[in-house]
Formats: structure tokens, C-alpha cells, sequence
């Protein structure tokens, strides 16, 4: 480690110590008589709204996929399926990753039908037979007498926007208003460069995905804040007493953070987590016995912890319906204690998950009650106030209060962004 890289750790600790300290005495707390209400109960319902979200949010921002390490090898490839769109990040021969669309030419056959796999030399469309080199470039149809002369790269695979940061895979089906992710972390990457994001490995084959019966939006409700963690989960409470806190969401960006408390709790799993695990001496002294989360909109967090990295996200299936996905990175050399810890960091994060979508469902079925009148925020709740106003920004028809009559949801919202003097998204 270079003398320089220490002094920045400890520039790094003083300035998390004085923003802790900043939000403990409220001067990063909310605005006076800010407007406490969500989203109305409508949009959480309507599948008109689901629309506009897929489109504005899930197809023109950035959407992480994998990281380079779940593809060592040249044809090595994952896949991803979300709102209607398939996406391909495949490794070339020349080493290069490279993101399509999961789209023939010929047909519109998906070219690989697993989530994650490997091509030998060639990615062949199970379709038709239909063959392309692992830099997208057509290399032949089936029975090519039959069909004009075809030029290899305007019937390759449709390319996908794409952007690597630190390792991190992100796609993008249609260009949006996100900076490159570089940009949007850049205020973070101080604080991570310790964590050495490029050099992690996969710690399962797959990601772990479930089906959620909510709406994805319940889902953020619940992660965008932390007052409920004391009541809500026991696990996590023990892990960091009452030194967890959260800042809202700015610039499409925000960060929860928290040391572990002095309580060696009573639940085993932290007990043995807080004994076992070995110090991070890669990590300032500030995140060596810490848990850190970045937030990006609209819908994935990072979790960096000492033991291990691992993000999480959401995709609507529909108004009622949600995917959850989730994975975890480890070092490329742990011993035998950090991989213990890393287990154990794993079970209290399953077992907080579990919490969790129970919450969302409770939360989510209140639309459709008669008794619901809406929601109140509390000042430890001005996470899910800035995540809403985020989404207001890019939709502004959830500022209406009511629904607006059938099949006038999208007219609606083209004509609050004119009156806005915004650009249509």
C-alpha cells in the first residue's frame, strides 16, 4: 500500500465521521414543512403507468447485468430478459466483452436460450442455424442460395449500449438521460477504490432470483429508508444499533451507511459474524467493521461490505408482479475466516431480505384498500420523498393525484412535460 493511498483513508474516515455527524445533528436533515405524501395509491395499480415506467426508467437508464468476471473465458455469455427486452454480454476471442441485443436477424429468435453459458466458437440462432462470431458479426445463414448476399455487420447481432465501471457491466436499450455510470459514482469513487471492484470473482454460478406478488415500486419504498429497521429487522438492527443512517437520494445517486455496534447482539448468526470476521487491513479503519450501500436510479443498490460485494435489483412483470435479483462477489483470495464471514453476512442478508418482502407486500395490497388515504413520512423517511421526486422529474403524471381516465395516462404525461418546458422522455 502507498503512503499516498493511506493518507487519502484517513481523509476519507474524517470526512464519513463529519457527514455521520452532520446527519445525527440534522444538518443534512429535510427542508422545513416538506411534503410528507407519496405516490398516489392509482399508479402502483395502472397498467398504463407500467408502461410509461418500462419505457422512461427501466429501457432508458442503465441497467446492471453482470460483472467481467462471470465471463473468464472467450464465448463465455450472460443473458438478461427484462420489460420485453433481451439483452446478450458475450466475450469475444479478443478479450473484449461486448453487449447485443438477444435478437436474430432472420426471425427475432432469441440466439441463446440460457440465462448464462458458453459458445465454443460461434453463437448459433437454435432457430434456423443462423451463425454469428462473438463480436456480433453475421458469419453465415443457413442455406445461404437461398437468400440475397447479406453484409456481416448490418445483419450482425443489434448492438446494445453498454458501459463497464469497475468491472460492473451496465446496458442501456435506448440512449436516456444517465451520464455514463462513471459520472454518476464518480462522487463515491474515493470511498470504493478500497473495496477493488475490477478484481472481484463471482461467489455463486448464477444470481439468486424470486418473483415478488408486488408492485416494484414497493420495493424501493421499503429499501429507500432505515426507520424501520429496529422494528422491522431485529438482524440487522443487532449488526448496527443505532449507528445506521441514510442521505437521500441526489443526482440519481444515494448512500446509506453504518458501522457495526459494540453489542455482540443475540441473534448467532451476527454474533458469530461481529467475532469471525478478519480485518479488512485493504479498507480504511472507518469501513473495516462497516456495511455500505450505494443506491442508483431507478432500481439497483451495491452492498460493500469487508467480507463481500454484492448488488441487488428490480424489474416490473407487471403492476402486481415484481423480479428480484441479486449477486455476490467476493475477493479473488479469501481465507478461511473471510469466507466464513462472507456465509454469514449472506444469512443475515437473506434473512433481512425475507423481512423485506413481506413489508412490500403489507405495504403494496394497501392500494387497494378503501381505508387507504394515502401515507405520512417522518423526517427518517425523506429517502423515499427524494426517490419519489426523482420519478416525478421523469414522469410528472404522478403528481396527479388521481388517475386519469383510461388510455389518457401517457397523453397526460407528454402534456405536464410540455407545461413544464421539458423534453418528452
Amino acid at each position: 500500500m502507498q503512503s499516498g493511498e493511506i493518507v487519502d483513508h484517513q481523509s476519507d474516515f474524517i470526512k464519513l465521521e463529519q457527514m455521520k455527524s452532520f446527519n445525527q445533528t440534522g444538518a443534512n436533515a429535510p427542508p422545513e414543512n416538506w411534503d410528507r405524501s407519496g405516490l398516489p395509491a392509482w399508479s402502483y395499480l395502472s397498467d398504463e403507468m407500467l408502461e410509461l415506467e418500462k419505457e422512461a426508467l427501466f429501457r432508458r437508464h442503465w441497467q446492471l447485468v453482470c460483472h467481467i468476471s462471470d465471463l473468464p473465458q472467450p464465448g463465455d455469455y450472460v443473458a438478461l430478459d427484462i420489460v420485453g427486452e433481451r439483452a446478450l454480454i458475450v466475450r469475444g476471442q479478443d478479450g473484449t466483452v461486448r453487449a447485443f441485443h438477444n435478437v436474430c436477424r432472420h426471425r427475432g429468435s432469441r440466439v441463446v436460450a440460457n440465462d448464462k453459458g458458453h459458445c465454443k466458437a460461434a453463437i448459433v440462432c437454435p432457430f434456423h442455424g443462423w451463425t454469428y462470431n462473438l463480436d456480433g458479426t453475421l458469419r453465415g445463414p443457413a442455406q445461404p442460395q437461398s437468400l440475397p448476399k447479406l453484409d456481416p455487420v448490418e445483419f450482425g447481432l443489434p448492438p446494445l449500449e453498454m458501459d463497464i465501471w469497475n468491472g460492473f457491466v451496465f446496458v442501456r436499450f435506448k440512449h436516456g438521460p444517465q451520464p455514463k455510470i462513471s459520472e454518476l459514482m464518480g462522487r463515491f469513487e474515493g470511498e470504493l477504490k478500497p473495496y477493488g471492484l475490477a478484481d472481484l470473482v463471482p461467489a455463486s454460478s448464477r444470481p439468486w432470483t424470486e418473483i415478488s406478488e408486488v408492485n416494484w415500486k414497493s420495493v424501493r419504498d421499503v429499501d429507500n429508508e432505515g426507520y424501520h429497521v429496529p422494528m422491522a429487522h431485529p438482524g440487522l438492527h443487532q449488526l448496527f444499533g443505532d449507528n445506521y443512517y441514510d442521505e437521500p437520494l441526489t443526482g440519481g445517486t444515494a448512500r446509506s451507511f453504518s458501522t457495526f455496534s459494540d453489542d455482540p447482539g443475540q441473534l448467532w448468526s451476527v454474533r458469530a459474524y461481529k467475532n469471525i470476521l478478519p480485518e479488512a487491513d485493504w479498507l480504511p479503519p472507518s469501513h473495516q467493521r462497516a456495511w455500505l450501500y450505494i443506491g442508483v436510479f431507478p432500481n439497483f443498490v451495491f452492498g460493500l461490505y469487508p467480507d463481500s460485494v454484492i448488488f441487488y435489483q428490480e424489474f416490473p412483470l407487471s403492476t402486481g408482479r415484481t423480479l428480484l435479483r441479486s449477486a455476490t462477489y467476493r475477493r479473488p483470495e479469501e481465507c478461511r475466516n473471510l469466507k466464513a464471514a462472507r456465509y454469514l453476512s449472506g444469512r443475515i442478508d437473506q434473512i433481512t431480505s425475507e423481512e423485506d418482502q413481506l413489508l412490500t407486500v403489507w405495504s403494496c395490497e394497501a392500494a387497494h384498500s378503501s381505508g387507504f388515504k394515502g401515507i405520512i413520512l417522518s423526517d427518517l423517511e425523506y429517502g423515499v420523498r427524494s426517490y419519489h421526486d426523482h420519478l416525478r422529474t421523469v414522469l410528472p403524471v404522478l403528481n396527479e393525484s388521481t388517475s386519469p381516465a383510461p388510455g389518457t395516462v401517457e397523453a397526460r404525461n407528454i402534456a405536464l412535460h410540455a407545461e413544464r418546458g421539458n423534453a418528452t422522455t
